[in-house]
């Protein structure tokens, strides 16, 4: 293993919160493997960068020698994490719950060691609980203690509605940590509430108690809201390669720091030396994003993906040619009474747009073209003849259709 304060300057790189350090130091000095926790309710089957975060972090413990333990939340998942959120979530099904966990376990190996990553299913002890059980542990927490949480606060205070099951969800994540004797549990930095419940839970069960790694949430592709797919903000794990090129090369100049050391797989010594020449002007920030794009895609497809998106990118946005697979689309395209054809109707039928509604507030942003020809906004009916077989309709920079 590395010596401690190299270790330390690893681990510190990028984390939002370590609580407390002084113990982290400690266990490290023991010279002995840590077993490091992460807990995953698999709400959704999709991963994207921001979900990936903790699991970057995750993978540089186990390049340094530590043990990680992923959690499968198949139990905590069915009373829903309320971290957050302003209502109650709901309530998942097992089969929900299985199903999105082989997905997210699949797409979290892209990150993580195989060989080196233990996973369990929390739902083998915590669905087992009798009330017995149950009742003691619920005992070790009052309920001020979990109104201390703020969006129990918040909602308790604003006479939102809070379902007792909910309380539930802080003790069950704790007990997490003394099922499997965590030595450091993660989690993003809406989490520390829960990660300082498994600290508290182990204290009192007569053990040591775990130190909580909180990641910063990682902004979507706008720079300003987090990650998330409600936002239409994000990059997948499971993007198309030509998808993540694009998506990549649209975040703002300033965010290429943050994503180099979140999102990347480069060395801290590597992002050290970006965020230094970032800061003095040296760096290229349009190179640099065209270098984590390539860095993305090849971790998550191949080297060999990331070159072809890259060739891609450049034949559309460079040399302004259309790209070489754009997906065949068979749709009518009728004409009306007026003798013209509903461009906003046909942009949907084609997979363009979600709506008709849509479509023609991308149309009225100049958004969409027709062979490459810019829309006129406020053009919704156009005339049959612009529709011959096998013209491109592009919305935005990376949607195309060939009408058949």
């Amino acid at each position: 293993m590395l010596p401690v304060d190299e270790q330390m300057r690893i681990i510190t790189s990028g984390a939002a919160q370590i609580v407390p350090e002084a113990d982290l130091k400690k266990k490290l000095e023991r010279g002995v493997p840590l077993n490091i926790k992460l807990g995953v309710d698999p709400t959704s089957p999709d991963l994207h960068l921001g979900h990936a975060v903790p699991l970057r972090k995750m993978r540089q413990f186990q390049d340094l020698g530590h043990k990680v333990t992923l959690i499968i939340g198949n139990g905590t998942a069915m009373i829903g994490d309320p971290s957050g959120k302003n209502s109650t979530r709901p309530q998942l099904s097992q089969e929900q719950v299985e199903a999105n966990a082989a997905t997210y376990v699949a797409q979290a190996m892209k990150i993580l060691d195989p060989e080196k990553t233990t996973i369990v299913h929390n739902g083998d002890w915590i669905l087992s609980l009798d009330l017995k059980g149950m009742l003691e542990l619920c005992s070790k927490f009052t309920v001020a203690r979990i109104l201390e949480r703020d969006d129990f606060t918040k909602r308790y205070q604003s006479q939102t509605p809070i379902a007792l099951h909910e309380f539930l969800y802080p003790v069950m994540q704790a007990f997490d940590s003394v099922k499997i004797e965590a030595d450091v549990e993660m989690g993003g930095t809406d989490q520390l509430f829960n990660l300082l419940a498994g600290r508290e839970l182990m204290e009192k069960m007569g053990m040591e108690p775990q130190v909580a790694l909180t990641m910063p949430l990682l902004e979507g592709t706008d720079g300003v809201r987090k990650m998330s797919k409600s936002y239409g903000n994000y990059i997948g794990l499971t993007d198309e390669p030509a998808d993540m090129f694009g998506k990549t090369m649209s975040i703002p100049d300033e965010m290429i720091g943050k994503y180099y050391r979140l999102a990347s797989t480069l060395s801290v010594d590597e992002v050290d030396e970006i965020d230094r020449a970032l800061a003095d002007g040296s760096a290229d920030p349009y190179a640099l994003k065209r270098a984590l794009a390539k860095n993305i895609i090849t971790a998550y497809h191949s080297a060999e993906a990331a070159e072809a998106a890259e060739e891609a990118f450049d034949r559309v946005f460079k040399e302004s040619q259309l790209p070489e697979d754009i997906a065949e689309v068979h749709v009518e395209v009728p004409v009306n009474e007026e003798g013209m054809v509903y461009l906003a109707g046909l942009l949907k039928d084609a997979g363009l747009a979600a709506s008709a509604g849509e479509a023609r507030r991308l149309i009225d942003g100049g958004g969409v073209k027709i062979d490459q020809q810019p829309v006129a906004p406020k053009s919704y009916n156009i005339e049959p003849a612009l529709l011959h077989p096998g013209v491109v309709l592009q919305v935005g920079k990376r949607k195309y259709a060939r009408l058949v």
